[in-house]
């Protein structure tokens, strides 16, 4: 399922997290990648208004922020992955070390659950989740992710 929402380009490993709600700029960035034709902005929006109903700080470092924005057709993710970690408000109290964006239009509820699930499953994988922490660059982080 990741394979499907994740573009080579929406992958950034290394960051130095300032704060979450940079943190979320950032990702909402990385989300209109490649083809930037949506509203960064917008898209922060979003992400900023789920995130004031809870925290979404999973545990074991992973946050995934989500929502629906109708500037997008399709479901799509991006991953920031920041070393140092984040205070996130995180289920579990502890620094958020890797962020999963999640966010597609209106219309497809079903499959942007679907997806939650997926990522959340994906990264319950402690080995996986250290070697995007650890990862040398955003093409090896990719990979991971995909599992090539």
């Amino acid at each position: 399922m990741l394979a499907e929402l994740l573009h080579k380009e929406r992958v950034r490993v290394g960051l130095d997290g300032v704060d979450k709600d940079v943190a979320l700029l950032e990702l909402a960035s990385l989300l209109t990648l490649p083809e930037g034709t949506a509203n960064a902005e917008s898209v922060y929006d979003v992400l900023l208004e789920r995130e004031r109903l809870a925290s979404t700080g999973v545990g074991s470092g992973v946050a995934i922020p989500h929502g629906r924005c109708d500037d997008f057709d399709e479901l799509r993710a991006a991953v920031a992955v920041y070393p140092a970690g984040i205070d996130f408000q995180a289920v579990d109290g502890l620094p958020v070390k890797i962020i999963v964006g999640i966010i597609g239009p209106r219309s497809m509820p079903q499959k942007h659950l679907a997806a939650l699930a997926g990522v959340s499953r994906v990264l319950r994988d402690e080995a996986r989740r250290a070697e995007l922490i650890s990862a040398p660059d955003d093409a090896h982080a990719y990979r991971a992710l995909i599992g090539l």
